[in-house]
């Protein structure tokens, strides 16, 4: 989001909270958040890619809602979401490039309502062939990742910015991973993954598609998280009450840290925050050392600036948005560090590759040893965590360097906790032990952010080398 859409966002929560009638509130949000993702979704040279890819991520969420519903039937509320959905694309293609609400002039409206009616024929085929929903949910998964995969591989991504160039008639050699950037489908593709997986272990709660759509797009989050979990969203959305002064001044409070922690701090840090250039023009290790830290505190400020803007957003239309951020660089242990760092992202992490990747290696007849499934377990669902911000040999480094310090970790707390509990009558020294402890675990982090900011292995080697005088 820039500021002048974070502007506007603001202005327009605040009136919609004190104009809207109640029994309009979810019907207008579900509308403002359709026009949102078209409107933050970027340009692309490929017309009209930048109009279809915010109408994929709907058509998605219609597909997501079907396979997690407990009967087939479309009640009412839901018939009309569905029409609702369909009129604001059609009103989009034809006014959205006049007014600037898409990101380039849309396709013709007819083609369109073309595409959209075959579409909808081609889901009810579907629906009409497929009737046992709950086996066709993995295979739904499987397909968002392997659109995931595509777009985050830039041998992928570059093969489809071909194709579409071909397509289109564009010129093939100026084919980019830019021309297919499908803005918030790292967001949504979690929560999908979400709902269907608690759909297929029966904790999901009914949701009609007003509130499945809106809790997938809800365009506070759209762009940055934080991950929220349907059945809490569902709750605040049931309820949206007007805004309220002590609300108004909390959300706008956070918007405006957010605001300041992202584009002061952070654009200003970005200046001299180690990448690939700024690590070749360093002279000595200390000028490397300035890089990463600096790096380090740049990503910190700008996510969790994010993060505050978008909770800030939310607590003006009423949705509770959770915390992600609560001062990760001052805990004393790795653990500690990812229950407090884009907590969202590890707690869904944990529901859904740790929790049930446990389950399965400890109800093998040969189960492996306990320390061996932690060592797994940690190592998967930090790759998964590294994959999921870019599909690279830099990031699966990247989480096996937690994946490996958080079974470090274990081992050492399992082996030094009676030590620990006699701290308690020694006050000075277990306050010098936290301090250290803070230090290292930063700088443990910060050492792993290497891997993070730099496109390849070798210059990541390179760059940890010399930061110790190699």
């Amino acid at each position: 989001m820039t500021l002048v859409s974070i502007v506007v966002f603001g202005i327009g929560a605040a009136l919609y909270g004190l104009i809207v009638p109640a029994r309009w509130r979810g019907w207008v949000l579900l509308a403002t958040s359709v026009v949102a993702i078209y409107w933050l979704q970027p340009a692309s040279p490929v017309r009209p890619v930048d109009f279809v890819l915010p109408t994929a991520t709907l058509v998605l969420g219609v597909i997501g809602w079907w396979l997690t519903r407990p009967d087939s039937t479309l009640d009412r509320d839901s018939a009309f979401t569905l029409g609702l959905i369909g009129v604001a694309v059609v009103a989009l293609s034809a006014l959205g490039g006049l007014i600037g609400l898409t990101a380039s002039p849309p396709p013709n409206v007819l083609e369109v309502v073309f595409t959209l009616v075959l579409v909808t024929a081609a889901l009810v085929s579907l629906a009409a062939l497929v009737p046992d929903r709950v086996r066709t949910l993995t295979l739904f998964i499987v397909l968002i990742l392997i659109i995931f995969a595509i777009l985050k591989v830039d041998t992928l991504a570059l093969a489809l910015s071909h194709w579409l160039r071909a397509r289109t008639g564009r010129v093939l050699h100026l084919a980019a991973m830019s021309d297919v950037q499908w803005l918030g489908f790292s967001y949504v593709a979690f929560r999908l993954i979400h709902t269907l997986r608690d759909r297929q272990t029966g904790k999901l709660p009914p949701l009609s598609l007003r509130e499945y759509v809106t809790y997938l797009i809800f365009f506070p989050a759209y762009t940055a998280g934080p991950i929220d979990r349907a059945e809490r969203f569902v709750k605040d959305y049931r309820a949206l009450p007007g805004l309220d002064a002590p609300r108004a001044v909390e959300g706008v409070s956070r918007i405006v840290i957010g605001i300041f922690k992202k584009f002061v701090i952070a654009d200003s840090l970005a200046l001299f925050a180690l990448d690939a250039v700024k690590a070749s023009q360093a002279q000595t290790g200390s000028g490397l050392w300035l890089l990463l830290y600096a790096y380090s505190f740049r990503l910190f400020f700008d996510f969790s600036g994010y993060s505050d803007i978008a909770i800030g957003l939310g607590r003006l239309f009423s949705i509770n948005l959770p915390e992600n951020f609560d001062r990760p660089y001052l805990k004393t242990n790795i653990t500690a560090f990812w229950q407090s760092w884009h907590i969202t992202l590890s707690t869904w992490a944990r529901f859904y590759v740790f929790t049930p990747l446990s389950r399965y290696l400890l109800s093998r007849p040969h189960k492996p040893s306990a320390n061996l499934v932690v060592l797994i377990c940690q190592a998967a669902t930090m790759v998964v965590i590294g994959l999921w911000h870019g599909i690279t040999p830099n990031f699966v480094i990247w989480g096996l360097w937690h994946g490996v310090g958080l079974w470090l970790h274990k081992l050492y707390t399992d082996r030094t906790r009676t030590y620990y509990q006699t701290l308690s009558e020694r006050p000075r020294l277990r306050r010098a032990i936290s301090w250290g402890a803070a230090l290292l675990t930063f700088h443990f982090v910060a050492l792993g952010w290497v891997w993070f900011a730099l496109p390849d292995v070798n210059l990541s080697l390179n760059v940890l080398r010399r930061l110790f005088g190699g």
